[in-house]
């Protein structure tokens, strides 16, 4: 081999070389999304801490899920939803007996 080629085949080990070693840190970007993503909703109230079995309102199962309660005369009522509530303070007397009392 005569000293050119020497000198090329060198030079190009080198650039090889080189361009392997690459040191330069890339950033990694984490999925931000699945740590952001919401809690399932839980159940705020159950149906066993209301005196009801239906929502008075709409007549709803307590079973199915509570959004609200409301304290009536001794009683814990709960309600499917805000409006479900907001209907029975309308006629609470009305509501308590279409509220399906748990016997205690």
């Amino acid at each position: 081999m005569n000293m050119k080629q020497l000198i090329v085949a060198a030079s190009a080990l080198l650039f090889l070389a080189a361009c392997a070693n690459n040191n330069e840190k890339t950033e990694v970007k984490k999925d931000t999304a699945a740590a952001m993503a919401p809690m399932p909703m839980q159940a705020k109230f159950t149906a066993d801490m209301v005196d009801n079995q239906r929502d008075p309102s709409c007549g709803m199962p307590a079973r199915a899920g509570l959004e609200d309660t409301v304290h009536y005369k001794g009683h814990v009522i709960g309600f499917c939803s805000k409006e479900c509530k907001d209907e029975f303070m309308k006629d609470p007397e009305k509501g308590l007996t279409a509220a399906d009392l748990k016997k205690k």
